[in-house]
């Protein structure tokens, strides 16, 4: 853990993203797998390697890190599950693209949220990305009309509303620490994922995948971008997140041939050019404060 915590921030949160990248693929190779069952054995993995890191994070004091994340951590915790379960949910009957794409929009959700829970104000650069935002959205999902991709483009907004909501409660209350809350978040996925899956024993080729998709994919890419984003400016953290929204989609089409219709990516474009926008206002923020201090 120490060797992670010395390499540079930003490549901590590149590494993250690439991890993450890899998710909509692993979901599209499961062969007999349920979206429950996946779910399930995604999160089993997910919650093994989050309690590495805790315990050799806080070691005796394991848990104590989830009494002091509180009433805020729990509820972060909760929200996020939902994010979690939307996640396999969207890949499971979207395109990678389409989801990948929409979980971007985190940062414009942050801003809306802030402007009426935080009492912010909302720039007209920052009202300018949500506009263009809504607009590459509608472009996307309006060419995904069938029932079932449909609800996938629509559960892919769990990710980044509930992720919008853990970072709102993070900065009410920023003595909350974000890796309780994701363990408490994998808990209650874990709990859905076997209430509806019926039954949790599917194929050692599907297990191994769920290995990959909780530990490799979904564990590691969040412990390091917790760790990378600690000395990352925010605004930097944003951006380099982008590399999920590209990659993500290149993968899919490169192993498993999904090619997303080009009114997707004109449409991802869009978005992806509305979140730049909006972290090059939340950049100059920054600087200015930086300055000002």
């Amino acid at each position: 853990m120490n060797i992670i915590k010395k390499l540079p921030g930003p490549l901590l949160v590149f590494m993250g993203a690439c991890s993450l990248s890899f998710g909509g693929l692993i979901v599209k190779s499961f062969e007999g797998a349920t979206l429950w069952q996946i779910l399930f054995w995604r999160t089993v993995f997910f919650l093994l390697i989050i309690s590495v890191y805790l315990f050799i994070t806080y070691r005796s004091k394991f848990l104590k890190s989830f009494y002091n994340s509180g009433i805020p951590g729990f509820f972060g915790g909760f929200i996020l599950s939902f994010g979690f379960c939307g996640y396999v949910f969207a890949m499971y009957n979207t395109t990678v693209a389409n989801a990948n794409f929409i979980i971007q929009t985190q940062t414009i959700f942050l801003a809306i949220f802030g402007y009426f829970f935080l009492k912010e104000k909302i720039s007209a650069i920052t009202l300018a990305s949500i506009i263009l935002a809504i607009s590459g959205i509608l472009l996307m999902v309006g060419g995904s009309l069938s029932p079932g991709q449909m609800t996938g483009n629509i559960a892919a907004f769990l990710m980044p509303i509930s992720f919008a909501v853990l970072i709102l409660v993070v900065r009410k209350y920023p003595n909350v620490d974000m890796v309780p809350s994701q363990f408490i978040a994998g808990v209650f996925a874990l709990i859905i994922g076997y209430l509806m899956s019926g039954k949790i024993l599917i194929s050692g080729h599907d297990i191994f995948l769920g290995f990959l998709a909780g530990s490799l994919q979904l564990g590691l890419g969040f412990i390091f971008i917790t760790i990378g984003a600690q000395r990352t400016p925010s605004a930097m953290v944003g951006i380099i997140m982008l590399t999920e929204a590209v990659l993500g989609p290149l993968w899919a089409w490169i192993f498993i041939d999904e090619q997303p219709p080009m009114i997707v990516l004109f449409g991802g474009s869009i978005v992806i050019f509305a979140v730049l926008l909006q972290f090059y206002y939340l950049f100059s923020v920054e600087k200015k404060q930086l300055n000002t201090n």
